[in-house]
């Protein structure tokens, strides 16, 4: 992250951004940021009314390392799916640590989407068989195919099978996908969509479980991105039972409902939290997969980490 200052304001659109965080560059860099020495302050976190339809989420997302200090506001509008918008709204500023000049501006929501996909792909490096080939998604929003290419720069991905609520959204991402990397297909049942999947990621705005755990089956890594409040959840109890779990920071034990909630009720104590993506990264966790028959786990919460690193690699790219 050594890089010499600019006396200009750089501004990034969505596809600078894009152009500068191609997968296996931002995995790599995140696994660094998570060796890294990066403080991270508590998020801040509001809730928006939104009159007559879902509530609006507010978030303040800061974090300093050795040369920068970023700070990116994030508001997550759940109604925004029906006006044909990303339900994330972002931006994100970059500064210089020693002056706190303003360094760059960037589009916070292609950031965010990134780094959140890249980090379920590193969480998969430890955690999912080496010879993933099929993978399921769950869920067709913005999230959905940062996903798939990011698992399938990890891991030799040749089949994937998408399901969503709304058929026709799952049909057209599968046709979008479907080429020479890897063949996309949709499925309208959920539970025939998980059969058969070597890593199944989720990422949907669910207030209540859509993965039934008695569906998991025996060497499957099951990756949990979009439940990010404490009333929501994308997976039962019975998958946090049957499965070896891993957050990506210890905020996910209050922040995630996936975490906080079956821990509240006793179903899991923080004992079946196995680690966190830097011990993963750290190396502080021997053999993370405890076999190929093992049911893995990571939830994802998102982290000013992630942030950091890829804009980093953004500005440092410029």
């Amino acid at each position: 992250m050594g890089l010499g200052l600019s006396r200009v304001v750089r501004t990034f659109s969505a596809a600078e951004v894009a152009e500068r965080l191609d997968y296996p560059s931002l995995i790599d860099v995140l696994e660094d940021g998570f060796r890294a020495e990066i403080t991270i302050p508590p998020r801040h976190h509001h809730t928006v009314p939104v009159e007559g339809g879902r509530d609006a989420t507010l978030l303040l997302m800061p974090a300093w390392c050795p040369r920068f200090v970023g700070l990116k506001t994030v508001i997550v509008a759940p109604e925004n799916a029906d006006k044909a918008l990303p339900a994330v709204q972002a931006g994100y500023q970059l500064m210089d640590r020693e002056t706190g000049r303003l360094l760059a501006l960037m589009d916070g929501a292609e950031l965010t989407a990134r780094r959140t996909a890249g980090a379920s792909a590193l969480a998969s490096r430890y955690l999912s068989r080496h010879d993933s080939k099929r993978l399921t998604m769950v869920g067709t929003g913005v999230l959905a195919p940062h996903l798939i290419q990011a698992h399938a720069a990890e891991r030799p991905i040749s089949d994937v099978t998408i399901w969503g609520r709304n058929p026709e959204k799952a049909q057209a991402l599968a046709a979008q996908l479907d080429g020479a990397d890897f063949s996309a297909k949709a499925e309208s049942d959920l539970q025939t969509a998980i059969g058969g999947a070597d890593i199944i990621s989720c990422a949907t705005l669910s207030a209540s479980p859509l993965i039934d755990g008695h569906w998991l089956e025996a060497g499957q890594h099951l990756d949990l991105v979009g439940a990010f409040t404490p009333e929501m959840r994308e997976a039962d109890d019975t998958a946090l039972k049957r499965a070896d779990i891993f957050i990506d920071t210890k905020d996910a034990i209050t922040s995630a409902g996936e975490i906080c909630d079956p821990l509240a009720r006793g179903v899991i104590s923080e004992n079946d939290i196995l680690g966190t993506l830097f011990d993963l990264a750290g190396g502080r966790i021997d053999n993370p997969r405890a076999g190929p028959d093992a049911i893995t786990l990571f939830k994802s919460a998102g982290t000013a980490v992630e942030d950091i690193a890829a804009a980093a690699l953004v500005y440092g790219r410029a």
